[in-house]
């Protein structure tokens, strides 16, 4: 397999440790299988199979991973310093993204009567984020396992600039399909977006960063939801003036159009594919068990037969469906019980998701701490729907201050729910690509989401507010439900743990090596 060279630590000045144990005289072998779908159990013996295929075996020279040129030395666990820029850029165009979602939901009255068209038209600009999503996630997985996470990248942030500019093509009354069109393009974005923050995790961070890194990824999409949610009502006010109306509308179209391209930009000049070593030992272990010749249904297959995981999948999807349904239809829901409050619709939002952002950094860094990943999930799955209890009774008391608050409570669970999901899919799946567990979280997020905003749209225009939002509090009551029912097969936790044979091996070793400490060679006959 592969081992670490004795003299890296010299070249490097930074202390490294062997990709399969602790221990630099370690000569482990990390392919109990071709099957991608194995699960690396510290009991299991680590050294190749027969059956393996020779493309899963680690080469002493490195092993290129695709959408890369340049092999990686799997022998020498180290992260990287660039790996906050490239979160962080992520981060930034992912809120650029999340904010055109929802700029048109957070002013819906103001858009309905500059365009004249219909409350349920504004809606689909919204839905047409999760519409999309849902045919382009296997094409998209695809490509982000052929191609890379920096391709990946340039394409969504390149989407997502070309649709805010398409927008500023729609500022007359008669030019709502322009911006229809404006917004398709960057709901195609959107897919090259939502699945990736869990993969750069991955990529890029070690053991004890994974979910605080992916925390922060998803931290930008929030950011950007909640902006969405300030920023529009200030720059857009609710004025009879058709043309000083489409005077303030193209500002706000300039300026997103601005900030997508100079992010845009930074991507090109930030984001690598990945780091020169691997960050984690099990990122190390997926690196040496990637196979080319791996099916790529296949691997759907396995997931759709991991049960921990399709639970999961369920319960992702009925709390962020929930949440996006309040996030579309919260301008219409406050209007109703407090007119005139546009400015204070989008604050009510803001509050939102300003909480949920802190829940979800308190999560990843709670789950880094503990790793306990299905006790944290299901407890804050319990404080959502109890938060979306509360604030459902106290909608429609009269007192905008007491919305605020429920409102907060109820984000700070709810949102700060989003990241504990994509970790726990890696967790279960691994060593399954990261990009395809958070793509199908997604779709499941997407499919619910439609269906809940619609559901939720008509009973509110038909019999109001309070049998609308409790519609969505027996979802949520049925989703902390199937949460008890998901088994914590850690596999990730499990990989980057050292197996016990290693551990004799290793004593095994330093007998044989004595008096010399050098890593001991991987013979011929042992592949």
């Amino acid at each position: 397999m592969v081992n670490e060279d004795p003299n890296q630590q010299e070249r490097d000045g930074t202390p490294s440790q062997s990709a399969l144990g602790e221990n630099p005289s370690v000569s482990a072998h990390p392919s109990v299988s071709a099957h991608p779908s194995v699960s690396i159990h510290p009991s299991v013996s680590v050294y190749p199979s027969s059956s393996a295929h020779p493309s899963t075996l680690a080469q002493p020279s490195g092993l290129a991973h695709p959408g890369s040129s340049d092999p990686e030395d799997l022998s020498v666990i180290k992260v990287s310093k660039r790996r906050w820029a490239v979160v962080l850029v992520f981060s930034c165009y992912s809120m650029c993204n999340a904010f055109q979602w929802i700029q048109y939901g957070s002013i819906n009255n103001i858009f309905m009567n500059f365009y004249g068209v219909s409350a349920f038209a504004i809606d689909w600009l919204s839905m047409c984020y999760m519409l999309t999503y849902i045919p382009l996630l296997l094409p998209v997985a695809w490509l982000l396992e052929k191609f890379g996470l920096r391709t990946i990248a340039l394409t969504g942030s390149a989407l997502n600039c070309l649709g805010a500019w398409v927008k500023l093509g729609s500022l007359k009354p008669h030019l709502f399909p322009v911006t229809v069109l404006g917004q398709v393009i960057c709901s195609v974005a959107q897919v090259f977006i939502l699945g990736m923050p869990s993969r750069i995790a991955s990529v890029w961070f070690g053991a004890n960063e994974v979910s605080t890194a992916c925390s922060i990824a998803v931290f930008g999409n929030q950011l950007g939801i909640a902006i969405g949610f300030l920023v529009p009502p200030v720059l857009v006010p609710n004025i009879k003036d058709q043309d000083k109306l489409a005077y303030h509308i193209s500002i706000m179209f300039y300026i997103i159009g601005g900030v997508a391209t100079l992010l845009f930009i930074l991507v090109i000049i930030v984001f690598k594919e990945k780091p020169k070593h691997p960050p984690s030992r099990a990122q190390s272990l997926s690196y040496a068990l990637a196979s080319p010749d791996v099916s790529y249904l296949s691997s759907i297959v396995r997931l759709f037969k991991n049960l921990n995981f399709v639970l999961l999948v369920i319960t992702y999807g009925l709390n962020a469906g929930a949440f996006y349904a309040l996030s579309t239809l919260l301008n219409r829901m406050v209007i109703l019980h407090y007119p005139g409050e546009e400015v204070n619709a989008g604050r009510i939002g803001l509050t939102i998701v300003i909480a949920g952002m802190l829940g979800a950094v308190i999560s990843g860094i709670w789950l880094d701490r503990t790793k306990t990943y299905k006790e944290t999930t299901l407890v804050v799955y319990i404080m959502t729907l109890v938060g979306m209890v509360v604030y459902t009774v106290t909608l429609n008391l009269g007192y905008l201050w007491v919305v605020f608050i429920t409102a907060g409570t109820m984000g700070f669970f709810m949102t700060g729910y989003l990241p504990l999901g994509f970790e726990f899919a890696v967790e279960l799946t691994y060593p399954e690509s990261e990009g395809m567990s958070s793509g199908l979280l997604n779709v499941s997020a997407q499919v619910f989401g439609i269906i809940f905003t619609i559901s939720q749209g008509q009973i509110i225009d038909n019999y109001g507010t309070l049998p609308g939002n409790i519609f969505l509090c027996v979802f949520l009551t049925l989703g902390a439900a199937l949460t008890a029912f998901i088994r914590a097969d850690l596999r990730r936790q499990k990989a980057n743990k050292e197996a016990p044979e290693n551990k004799l091996q290793e004593e095994e070793e330093e007998e044989e090596s004595k008096p010399s400490k050098a890593p001991t060679a991987v013979s011929e006959e042992h592949v």
